[in-house]
């Protein structure tokens, strides 16, 4: 269950974007005509409603792909759009077309979310219309999809960006976002991480605050701007610094190639398996009606042969989208749980629904009539919530049953257990591919085994290439390229430095990884989320403010941040480092003489930062955590996205273009 006493307000941060975004549109006078980014749409409709928007001169939306029509299209037109290349140059040509094909004067405002980019500008002044644009930026920053869960949303989680590509938009965009809660918050005193774009990203949010502090000095004394930059060092203790934060105890930073094992594992929450099945983005899911209206029928017979879930698309023509969120009573109570409880859970919820239903034969009063009408329309909303998860529920558990996601599963958890020789489990891939599966099901588990056994032998990765090239197509040569760069799947020997240092096995053993008999039902280790295995990601971050759930050898080797477990992390690639930051000193006594004595007794938040994605079980592994801890201290997760292990291998294949990624075996079907 998400938790409501975060002194961070969600409300707060939405309400502080809408601000900003409305004084931009107020920069552009009179009726205008609002070009969106697609990547743009769900974070913007967290803080604003379009009706907001029609308040404030927005007369019509267009997406970006489409470009405004010159039959409705304003003469004030609005691009809010990531600052990318493709985007640029998609707008440069829409700008140019409507130059050509009217008469009318176009007043064009480029606002670019997070910030300006230099590479952008460039595009507009090659394309030839970089005088007829006025540029602005927002900085978004994190979107509260919880009150303790923040998402920057970016596109495919800023993953491909930051290992496919290479970019450094990922570590810009997080520092931009973590920067502004520095800046309404307090500076984070301690900033520990994981990981060399971990690092990146730490040094830049220390620069970014240096530069604002510097910046803030220069204005205020007169200074022009080519001093700032040598102003910076000496402003280290000026009386323009943020002081520390009253809120945040420490930022911890774990960047997400850290941890490739755990997105790779078949979700086994309740909301982890919804985003398996069905897909979740931006706290909503689109579900085939169907399913929301079928009438509940005894499980497991409506499933497909050749159905798994780690790959499955639903298809059908009818999609509804619902929104799954902690408004939402029933699903805030079993969205992190194992899915195994989650069947006696929703029995539970029945039974007590159907007696207060059944209330209504004891009222014989006027008084007890009208006390019972007052109850109804919450007991309506709770039934419709009921119907909704039990149909979910059903539909999950009729995939969960089939022998192609029970092999997969044993798989998976033999791999990360070292239960079975590697050349049995492959058997089952071979046998997966062989029956045609979705290629995203037989990728996954390749990886898996390859980042476990630090690669594939030379003839088992020879035998899986030829065999996955001869039955989905040669076209993905390009696949097995994207995933050696990322490395996923690499031959045995042929590893860069970095998979190189990644030793799981000495990790598994340190780490304790493996849980035997986990207790699913009432979880005494965050292993329950995947049955048996903890998430490494997560236990790192035990390291810092749990090392008592490590064991003894752990917890006795230190007090503070990676002091005591240096050794051990040296079989992760990447720095282990720790930041601390300080604020005025004057400043920040004034500020405690003014903070009443409530607050300075008020419990610290330590925020959780994943760089590069994060999957639902390891937030529900953090909310376990922060149930533990909250006696001492909050948590806040934070993330530039949602991710899982279908959607990082389809990042690589996704390099393909998509008109050749039809199998082409006989009997192949795209599900």
């Amino acid at each position: 269950m998400t938790s409501s006493s975060n002194p961070v307000k969600s409300k707060a941060i939405k309400a502080d974007a809408l601000s900003s975004f409305l004084a931009l549109l107020e920069t552009v006078r009179g009726k205008k005509s609002l070009v969106l980014d697609r990547a743009l749409s769900a974070p913007l409709g967290y803080i604003a409603r379009f009706s907001v928007l029609q308040e404030h001169g927005v007369d019509n939306i267009f997406w970006l792909e489409d470009g405004p029509q010159k039959d409705t299209v304003r003469k004030s037109i609005i691009y809010l759009i990531r600052g990318n290349l493709k985007n640029a140059k998609i707008v440069a040509d829409q700008i140019k077309r409507l130059v050509q094909v009217s008469e009318s004067d176009y007043d064009f405002n480029i606002f670019l979310c997070p910030r300006r980019m230099l590479s952008v500008e460039r595009i507009f002044e090659e394309e030839g219309v970089l005088g007829d644009v006025t540029i602005n930026e927002w900085n978004l920053g994190f979107i509260p999809l919880e009150d303790d869960f923040f998402s920057i949303e970016l596109a495919d989680a800023g993953y491909k960006d930051l290992y496919l590509r290479g970019l450094p938009t990922t570590v810009n965009y997080s520092a931009l976002a973590l920067n502004a809660l520095q800046k309404s918050y307090g500076l984070f005193p301690k900033i520990y991480g994981k990981g060399a774009n971990a690092k990146k990203l730490s040094d830049m949010l220390v620069r970014l605050r240096l530069d604002s502090t510097a910046a803030q000095h220069a204005s205020n004394s007169g200074l022009d701007s080519a001093s700032i930059s040598s102003s910076t060092s000496r402003l280290v203790s000026s009386s323009n610094n943020p002081t520390d934060s009253n809120i945040f105890e420490q930022l911890i930073i774990i960047e997400r190639g850290c941890d490739m094992i755990t997105p790779m594992m078949t979700q086994l929450t309740y909301e982890g398996l919804i985003n398996e099945v069905f897909g979740i983005k931006n706290s909503q899911a689109e579900i085939p009606s169907s399913v929301l209206t079928a009438q509940n029928s005894k499980l497991g017979n409506t499933s497909s042969a050749n159905s798994m879930i780690s790959t499955t698309t639903v298809s059908g023509p009818k999609l509804k989208k619902i929104i799954l969120d902690s408004n939402d009573l029933l699903y805030s109570n079993i969205r992190d749980v194992n899915f195994a409880l989650v069947g006696p859970t929703l029995n539970k919820v029945a039974r007590k629904l159907n007696e207060d239903y059944e209330e209504r034969h004891q009222a014989k009063t006027v008084s007890q009539i009208k006390e019972f009408v007052s109850k109804l329309s919450g007991l309506q909303a709770e039934h419709q919530s009921l119907r909704l998860h039990t149909n979910l529920a059903e539909e999950i558990m009729n995939r969960t049953q089939t022998e192609l996601f029970n092999r997969s599963l044993e798989v998976q958890q033999n791999l990360v257990a070292s239960g079975l020789d590697p050349s049995v489990l492959n058997q089952s891939i071979e046998e997966m591919i062989a029956k045609c599966i979705p290629i995203e099901g037989p990728l996954r588990l390749l990886a898996l085994e390859c980042l476990v056994q630090g690669g594939l032998k030379e003839k088992d990765y020879a035998f899986f290439k030829r065999l996955i090239l001869n039955s989905y197509g040669y076209e993905h040569i390009l696949t097995f390229h994207a995933l050696a760069k990322l490395d996923l799947i690499y031959q045995r020997g042929k590893a860069s430095v970095a998979a190189s240092q990644f030793q799981f096995s000495n990790l598994r053993r340190s780490f304790k990884l493996i849980v035997d008999d986990v207790n699913e039902q009432d979880p005494d280790d965050i292993a329950y989320v995947y049955s048996g295995y903890a998430p490494l990601s997560v236990r790192l971050v035990q390291c810092i403010i749990q090392r008592r759930a490590l064991g003894s050898r752990i917890a006795g080797s230190g007090t503070s941040g990676w002091r005591g477990v240096e050794d051990i992390l040296r079989n992760i690639s990447g720095d282990s480092f720790e930041e601390t930051q300080k604020g005025d000193e004057r400043s920040a006594k004034a500020k405690t003489m003014l903070a009443s004595s409530y607050t300075r007794r008020e419990k610290k938040t330590t925020a959780v930062f994943f760089l590069g994605g994060i999957t639902f079980t390891e937030v529900a592994a953090l909310r376990y955590i922060a149930q533990q801890e909250a006696e001492r201290r909050r948590i806040l997760i934070l993330t530039t996205g949602i991710i899982d292990g279908k959607q990082i291998i389809r990042t690589a294949i996704d390099e393909i273009p998509s008109m050749i990624q039809t199998p082409i075996m006989t009997g192949i079907t795209q599900q």
